[in-house]
């Protein structure tokens, strides 16, 4: 395993309006399952082979949270999206992460829209960026779960297997199948795999208030926060909120 370390320089923040961001970021080539599972559970989020934290000044807004998912009940509106994908006859296929056209289509679709709604910045996916981000760098960990409506890819879900867990890395849908609540639905899937293989938590990475792309995160109840992102040697203390 090669690890190189390095920060970046302050640049706008992606979440909050008027602030600075900078990272710390580790490049690991080869990253073991156990080194990735430490990591994860210290507040770490993986984009292929990179693994970053916020080291923001002044701010300590970006908060890691994790859901508790052996606690996790199931509301009725939660059990409709659940029918309701059922019903359409979804498919859900697990496989490792994996590169195609339709996966490309698929991903600008939802950024263009997401654009639009919510005024994220958006760059044209080429193939290389999409393998570099969330195709390589999977070790024995990386999986994806893809949704079909008969042939089609409808969305694509990105998680890390961890020894305590799942990481959510990443998850895009088509805008045209909104009324099928896909980013729901392909969370309580993570929920319900979790519950099936006895693991405790789902990490769901950054949750920052009063930011309408990440605020959702705290519907997810009973959940805990990261109360400070120490080092790999150092015990990660997470604490229930209510």
């Amino acid at each position: 395993m090669t690890e190189i370390e390095f920060s970046t320089l302050d640049t706008p923040c992606a979440y909050l309006n008027g602030r600075s961001s900078r990272s710390s970021y580790k490049y690991i080539y080869e990253a073991s399952y156990a080194y990735n599972s430490a990591l994860v559970e210290h507040g770490y989020r993986r984009f292929g082979k990179y693994f970053s934290k916020p080291i923001c000044k002044d701010c300590n807004e970006c908060k890691s949270l994790r859901i508790d998912a052996q606690k996790f009940k199931l509301t009725k509106s939660l059990r409709r999206v659940i029918r309701k994908n059922k019903d359409a006859g979804i498919e859900v296929v697990v496989t490792r992460p994996h590169l195609s056209q339709e996966h490309i289509n698929l991903y600008e679709k939802y950024h263009k829209f997401m654009q639009n709604k919510r005024g994220w910045e958006y760059h044209q996916m080429s193939y290389e960026r999409y393998f570099s981000v969330y195709v390589d760098g999977a070790g024995e960990f990386g999986f994806e779960v893809d949704y079909y409506d008969d042939n089609k890819l409808i969305c694509v879900d990105l998680i890390d297997i961890t020894n305590d867990g799942i990481s959510s890395i990443y998850c895009f849908w088509d805008i045209d199948y909104a009324y099928l609540s896909l980013g729901k639905y392909s969370l309580l899937n993570q929920i319900l795999l979790a519950k099936a293989h006895k693991l405790p938590w789902i990490y769901l990475g950054f949750y920052v208030k009063n930011c309408e792309s990440l605020e959702y995160k705290s519907d997810y109840k009973p959940y805990q926060i990261l109360q400070e992102y120490t080092q790999l040697d150092e015990l990660a203390i997470w604490l229930d909120e209510i």
